[in-house]
């Protein structure tokens, strides 16, 4: 239903003619004929535009709340809103209405281009006050950084960013099961698993074994992105049933692959040692993951925060970046890492030769053993009911 009355419509239509015109003085008269017949909406933002024209941004301004208070979420009102903060010399607070209407912004596609450089602009405000807030922030706390641990004083950049608006906080995004009260950990302290120096210590071994692998049954190494045919494949277009990014399993979705186990005998016995994820049906998974000279794995999230994925590079001919979250790492040989997969993460080689990674799954460090058992007969269930 239109929030106004025939004789309004008339009189708004002429209004917006007469800003059409430039004539806001025209176009005021008309909206008071208006406003007589009961205040609207649309008539608040024309009054707001009429003001603008005439060079009083401060009544421009206190009109553009009244239409806010009329509807709080109306993005073009919010935009001009932000235009005349600028306008009377008030750019941060600008700023603060910029962000909230952009959280709110239609999509790009449904814009006119008017409109679409208007949310351009705002970003561009957005973004430059973020950068000159994160600038001050750190120069007024560089003389404290002397004596704070490296670890630290990674995680306070990335708050102090987060802070300034520069990045996103790190969120999980499982693809199966979000199980609460978990910590959202890029990259684990490895305190927490006090076994990862003897899977490093084995890298020679598996160096070895996995060279014969490749020697003699790198054709058994599969693309590890296989979308049916009609299954959308999103950003997964380049890898789809590409060798680029090929796997070999040592175990897949609990089962040992006992053929490929056997061709590495000692990389095998060294992952039954380890505290590998046990899940029937679901863990462990274990693979030597091979990525092709100058290929990317685009960002990409993973099952369940119930268990976390350990990375150890095999063969590591030159530069390779992983980054989870907001953290980017280079991969070092004979040093592993343990990351929580289902937050944002992706890869690249950037070598000039194949890189190779072994990866595996444990289960999060902050499970009690019979809960572990809960999720896993849960999980079972759940497969179960679908199956049924």
């Amino acid at each position: 239903m239109p929030d106004h009355s025939p004789a309004q419509e008339q009189f708004l239509i002429q209004a917006g003619q007469a800003l059409a015109r430039r004539d806001p003085n025209q176009a005021l008269a008309l909206l008071d004929q208006a406003d007589a017949l009961g205040r609207t909406h649309n008539a608040t933002l024309n009054r707001a535009v009429a003001l603008r024209l005439l060079g009083n941004f401060h009544a421009s301004l206190a009109v553009l709340d009244e239409a806010l208070d009329m509807k709080p979420y109306d993005f073009a009102a919010l935009l001009a809103k932000g235009a005349m903060l600028e306008k009377i010399n008030q750019p941060k607070a600008a700023v603060d209405v910029y962000r909230d209407a952009l959280k709110i912004a239609p999509p790009r596609a449904h814009c006119q281009p008017a409109v679409v450089a208007q949310m351009d602009y705002a970003a561009r405000m957005v973004d430059q006050h973020a950068r000159a807030l994160g600038d001050f922030l750190r120069q007024r706390l560089a003389g404290l950084r002397a004596d704070v641990g490296e670890a630290a004083l990674d995680r306070f950049d990335e708050g102090l960013e987060i802070y300034a608006g520069l990045i996103q906080p790190p969120k999980q995004q499982p693809l199966l099961l979000n199980y609460p009260r978990l910590p959202i950990i890029p990259f684990y302290d490895r305190s927490l698993f006090p076994w990862l120096a003897t899977l490093e210590d084995a890298t020679s071994v598996i160096q070895e074994e996995l060279a014969g692998l490749l020697e003699t049954a790198f054709d058994e190494f599969a693309p590890y992105i296989a979308y049916p045919k009609g299954a959308p494949v999103n950003q997964w277009g380049e890898l789809n049933h590409s060798r680029k990014w090929s796997s070999l399993f040592l175990w897949k979705d609990g089962r040992r692959q006992d053929a490929v186990c056997a061709r590495c005998p000692r990389t095998a016995a060294l992952l039954e040692s380890l505290p590998m994820a046990d899940q029937d049906g679901f863990a462990p998974t274990a693979m030597f993951s091979a990525l092709q000279p100058h290929t990317h794995i685009p960002a990409h999230t993973g099952s369940s925060n119930v268990r976390l994925l350990a990375h150890l590079p095999i063969i590591l001919p030159g530069p390779a970046r992983f980054r989870v979250g907001n953290t980017t790492r280079p991969w070092e040989m004979g040093k592993a890492w343990v990351f929580d997969d289902t937050i944002e993460h992706e890869a690249w080689n950037d070598a000039d030769d194949l890189r190779v990674i072994l990866i595996f799954d444990v289960w999060n460090p902050y499970l009690d053993d019979k809960e572990k058992v809960l999720i896993t007969e849960m999980m079972k269930a759940q497969r179960d009911f679908q199956a049924a």
